[in-house]
């Protein structure tokens, strides 16, 4: 949206927002009662086959300093695994630049974007200061989605400054990988949605509010206005 304000359609980019909200406010209605149908469907499915899920349940739990142990290990191998290929990848197309090699940065940097959401989402529910104030808020998704949006506007500007294929293969790869994984708009959605089915509908708006014009107004002095300023041509 901010490529649109930066040519002068504010009123697009307005539009933009809100129809995007809307659509993504309704696909999780669709998909929570589609959910619902499918899991009254399996429950009528297997409700004669109750002792055979048990003991088959039982034997993948992970209830076990061993068991959580084992999976730790297996998945850290399994991230290292594809981190080795995304690396070797990366230094065979880094130097012809283009859409492969930003695949491949943007694979590499992505789980630093996955650890950080996930240490932010304990800010959820926290509110500010001692007196947890606002604790509705969701800050931890907040502020995840806000440095994403102003990250991504930085890298944009610095994009358009050095205007060079290497600078576009390292910006464009964590925009991909590192902001992709960083923001989310499944989590945003999601509360959004719980929200609005809440005893207080207004605040499910009040914080896509928040949401959106703190990303876009920071987005607007981080890259609109050096764009304008500078006269950087936009790719």
């Amino acid at each position: 949206m901010l490529e649109l304000s930066v040519e002068g359609h504010w009123v697009s980019s307005v539009l933009g927002f809100l129809i995007g909200l809307f659509l993504a406010a309704y696909s999780i209605i669709f998909g929570v009662e589609t959910a619902k149908g499918f899991r009254h469907l399996l429950e009528k499915k297997i409700t004669n086959q109750k002792s055979s899920i048990h003991s088959s349940e039982s034997i993948w739990r992970v209830d076990s300093r061993e068991r959580h142990i084992a999976v730790m290990v297996v998945f850290f191998l399994i991230l290292c695994l594809l981190w080795s290929v995304s690396g070797i990848m990366l230094r065979k197309e880094f130097k012809n630049g283009g859409s492969e090699a930003q695949l491949w940065l943007g694979c590499i940097v992505g789980p630093t974007g996955v650890w950080i959401r996930w240490f932010l989402a304990r800010l959820n529910g926290c509110g500010l200061g001692r007196a947890g104030l606002f604790k509705w808020i969701p800050f931890g998704t907040l502020i995840a989605n806000v440095a994403a949006s102003c990250i991504m506007a930085a890298l944009s500007t610095i994009r358009n400054a050095v205007n060079t294929k290497t600078c576009d293969t390292i910006t464009a790869g964590i925009q991909l990988g590192f902001l992709g994984c960083l923001s989310t708009v499944s989590t945003f959605i999601a509360e959004f949605n719980a929200m609005r089915e809440s005893k207080h509908p207004w605040r499910a708006y009040v914080y896509a509010m928040i949401t959106i014009c703190f990303s876009f107004g920071l987005g607007t002095l981080i890259f609109s206005i050096p764009v304008w300023s500078k006269g950087y041509k936009y790719n």
